[in-house]
C-alpha cells in the first residue's frame, strides 16, 4: 500500500512523508499455469483512506491477488485518492499519465480510481483518463473485484459512485501492514460544515456503529497478536450521536481498558467544540488510553474561526488544553493550522501565533490555505496572497519547532518505554539504531547496547533519552560512569518486553518465506508503515 499524508499515533505513524509503496516479498510459483494476478494500493490522504486502503487489500488478498513483489510492475494499480490535499488531482493524473504507456506495452494490466477525488469526479477521471478501467466512491468499497472482473469481460470502463454508506468498512477483510497496531473505525462521515472542508459532502454524514461492534473487532485483533488500537473516525468525539448516546465515546474509551491484552488505545480526530470532560476523565482513569491528544486548532483567531464555521473560540480551546493537563500531566498533544484563510489579517495571525505560544503543542500539521472547489471558502472574498501566506506560514513553523525543540529537551533523561515500530528513522541502517514510540507517541529512534538482545517490532523496549531534536527523540546506550548521578547514562536502564505483537510480526516473516532478521538491526530491511498524514513543512 502506498500513502502521501493522523495524527500521529503510533507504531502507525512512522513518517511524515508522501508516498510509499506496499509490496510483498512472497513470491509467485512459477508451476501454476495460472499465475495470480498482482496489485499495488497506493495511497493518497488522511487517515481513514490508509484504513480504507487496508480494507482494499483485503479485498483484493480475498479475491485472490497477490501484493506486488518490490520492484517489479503490478497487474492492478489502485489509486485511493484524496480531495483535501493541495493540487490533489493534479497529483492523482500525474500518476495516471505516467501508467498510460505501461497499461498499453502490458495487455491485462488495469487500473482503478477510488476515495474522495473519485466521489467528487466521477466520470471526469475516465474522461481526462480514458486508459482508467474503474472509478469507485466512498462509499462502495466493497464492490472493487466485481468492477475489476466486469470491466474486463466487458472492455470497458466501470464507473460505480453511491450516494450513501453501502457497507461500513470496518466490516470487509483487511490487510493491515503493523502487526503491532491497527485503525479501529468507529464512526464514517461528518455533520459539521467547516467552510474549508469537503469531507462531509463526499463521506456524507455521520455514521456509528455499535458498542459492541467494535469491542468484538477490538478483541480479535488481539487475539492475532495487536497490542494497540486506534479509534477512528471524522470527529470521534461526536460519536453515539445516531443512536442518541452523548457519553457514548467517554463509554467506548473505558470498555478499551477492559480488554485483556490491549495495551495502548489512542483515538483520532476529535472536535473542539464537542470535546466534553467525561472524555478527559475517561482518559485520565483507563490505564490504557495513551497520554497523547490530536486537538485541531486551524486558527487562534475567533473571527477567523467564525469565518471557518468553526463552532469555538479560542479561549475555550486552551481551556480544553488546561483540563486535559491538569488531569494527565504529561500529556503531549498536537493540533492542525491553517494559515492565509480567506480574510485572514496580520492581526489574526497574530493571534494565532499568540495561542500557539500558550498551547506549547507537542507537533503542529502546518497547512497554507489553498481553495477548494466546492467549498463555501474557495468564494470567499479577500484571498491572501500567496507570497503573505509563505510568509506567514515561515513564522508559525519557525515558532512551533522552537516549541517542540523545547518540550523534547525536557525529556532528556527521561526513561520511557516504547512499542518498538518497523523502520521509522531514515538513518535507523547507517546508525544501527531501531525506532519506537513513546507512550505519549513520540518517535524515539535507540540504540541496542552491546551484548543486549535486540527487540522485534512489536516488542516494547525501556530506554533512557539522551537527545532531543525537534521531531524525534535519540537514545544511544552509553555506559553509566562511577558515581555519575545525572542519569545521562543507560546502560542500567535498557530492557526489552516480548510482546504478542512480536510473535505476531516473527510469524509474518515465516509465512513471507523472509527469514527473521537478527541483531541491532532487526528491522533494517523491513518496510515502515507510513500513514498518510498531514506533514509538518518546512520553509
Amino acid at each position: 500500500m502506498t500513502t502521501d499524508h493522523a495524527s500521529v499515533p503510533a507504531p502507525l505513524l512512522t513518517q511524515l512523508t508522501d508516498v510509499h509503496s506496499e509490496a510483498d516479498p512472497r513470491p509467485v510459483v512459477a508451476a501454476d499455469p495460472q499465475p495470480r494476478r498482482t496489485y499495488e494500493v497506493r495511497t493518497f490522504g488522511c487517515q481513514m483512506n490508509v484504513h480504507d486502503s487496508e480494507r482494499l487489500a483485503g479485498l483484493l488478498d480475498a479475491a485472490g491477488y497477490l501484493p506486488v513483489a518490490a520492484g517489479d510492475p503490478a497487474d492492478l494499480v489502485v489509486f485511493n485518492t484524496c480531495a483535501v490535499r493541495e493540487n490533489a488531482d493534479n497529483k492523482l493524473y500525474g500518476n495516471l499519465g505516467q501508467l498510460a504507456p505501461m497499461k498499453t506495452a502490458r495487455p491485462g494490466m488495469q487500473i482503478a480510481v477510488g476515495g474522495c477525488l473519485a466521489q467528487k469526479d466521477r466520470d471526469t477521471i475516465v474522461k481526462r483518463a480514458p486508459w482508467v478501467d474503474v472509478v469507485f466512491g466512498t462509499h462502495n468499497l466493497g464492490s472493487l473485484p466485481v468492477l475489476l472482473e466486469r470491466a474486463r469481460h466487458n472492455e470497458e470502463a466501470q464507473v460505480e459512485i453511491l450516494e450513501s454508506l453501502e457497507v461500513f468498512p470496518s466490516t470487509l477483510p483487511t490487510r493491515r501492514e503493523s502487526a503491532a497496531a491497527a485503525w479501529v473505525s468507529i464512526s464514517v462521515g461528518c455533520n459539521n460544515t467547516c467552510t474549508f472542508c469537503i469531507v462531509p459532502s463526499l463521506r456524507g454524514t455521520e455514521r456509528d456503529r455499535r458498542p459492541g461492534e467494535i469491542l468484538a473487532e477490538i478483541e480479535a485483533l488481539v487475539a492475532e497478536g495487536v497490542v494497540e488500537v486506534t479509534l477512528l473516525g471524522q470527529n470521534v468525539n461526536t460519536y453515539g450521536v445516531e443512536f442518541g448516546d452523548r457519553g457514548a465515546f467517554a463509554a467506548l474509551l473505558r470498555a478499551c481498558g477492559t480488554v485483556p491484552g490491549l495495551e495502548r488505545v489512542r483515538f483520532t480526530s476529535p472536535h473542539p467544540a464537542a470535546f466534553t470532560d467525561d472524555v478527559i476523565e475517561a482518559m485520565a482513569a483507563t490505564p490504557n488510553a495513551m497520554p497523547q491528544l490530536h486537538m485541531p486548532l486551524q486558527s487562534g483567531s475567533d473571527r477567523v474561526l467564525r469565518a471557518m464555521r468553526r463552532s469555538y473560540r479560542a479561549q475555550r480551546f486552551l481551556g480544553i488544553l488546561d483540563r486535559v493537563r491538569a488531569a494527565i500531566p504529561h500529556a503531549a498533544i498536537s493540533t492542525d493550522l491553517i494559515v492565509g484563510f480567506p480574510g485572514e489579517t496580520e492581526e489574526d495571525f497574530q493571534q494565532t501565533l499568540e495561542v500557539v505560544a500558550q498551547a506549547r503543542f507537542a507537533q503542529a500539521f502546518t497547512f497554507q490555505y489553498s481553495p477548494r472547489p466546492g467549498t463555501p471558502a474557495a468564494t470567499m472574498p479577500d484571498q491572501v496572497p500567496k507570497a503573505v501566506v509563505q510568509e506567514r506560514y515561515e513564522r508559525l513553523i519557525a515558532l512551533q519547532e522552537e516549541i517542540s525543540w523545547q518540550e523534547n529537551q525536557a525529556l532528556e533523561g527521561a526513561v520511557l518505554e516504547l512499542l518498538v515500530t518497523e523502520i521509522e528513522g531514515r538513518k535507523d541502517g547507517a546508525t544501527h539504531r531501531l525506532s519506537g514510540r513513546a507512550q505519549d507517541n513520540r518517535l524515539v529512534h535507540f540504540a541496542v547496547p552491546a551484548g543486549q538482545p535486540a527487540p522485534r517490532p512489536g516488542d516494547f523496549v525501556t530506554v533512557r533519552i539522551s537527545y532531543a531534536a525537534p521531531h524525534h527523540l535519540v537514545a544511544d546506550q552509553v555506559a553509566e560512569a562511577a558515581g555519575d548521578r545525572t542519569g545521562a547514562g543507560t546502560a542500567g536502564v535498557y530492557a526489552v518486553r516480548r510482546s504478542p505483537a512480536g510473535d505476531a510480526w516473527d510469524r509474518r516473516q515465516v509465512e513471507s518465506c523472509a527469514p527473521a532478521p537478527a541483531g541491532p538491526v532487526a528491522a533494517a530491511g523491513s518496510r515502515a508503515v507510513v500513514l498518510g498524514v498531514p506533514s509538518l513543512r518546512r520553509p
